[in-house]
């Protein structure tokens, strides 16, 4: 009997598949791409492939990445519906969208 089979039977409920996975590279002194959309338990992945340090920031959905030198990556998973605005705090001009569904 399959785990799903097996957990209906015993009347417990069954996992949730994992959410999908995207990536959002940091190149060029922007986001790319600039908006992505996504469904509630995705993980999004930025990665830093400019030589300078760079962030992912959105105060108002209380998400900070930190600094991220060259090469570095930092994840998020989206909990809730809505649109979440980033910027890199240290250079507010580089700026994404989020739209979680």
């Amino acid at each position: 009997m399959c785990a799903a089979a097996l957990a209906a039977a015993l009347g417990a409920p069954a996992a949730l598949p994992a959410g999908k996975s995207y990536t959002v590279a940091i190149e060029g002194m922007k986001f790319s791409p600039e908006r992505i959309e996504v469904g509630v338990g995705d993980t999004i992945t930025w990665v830093n492939k400019d030589f300078l340090p760079h962030s992912v920031t959105a105060p108002a959905a209380r998400l900070e990445s930190g600094d991220l030198a060259s090469s570095e990556s930092w994840k998020f998973v989206a909990r809730k519906k809505g649109e979440i605005d980033y910027i890199c705090r240290l250079h507010p001009v580089m700026r994404g969208v989020v739209v979680v569904k």
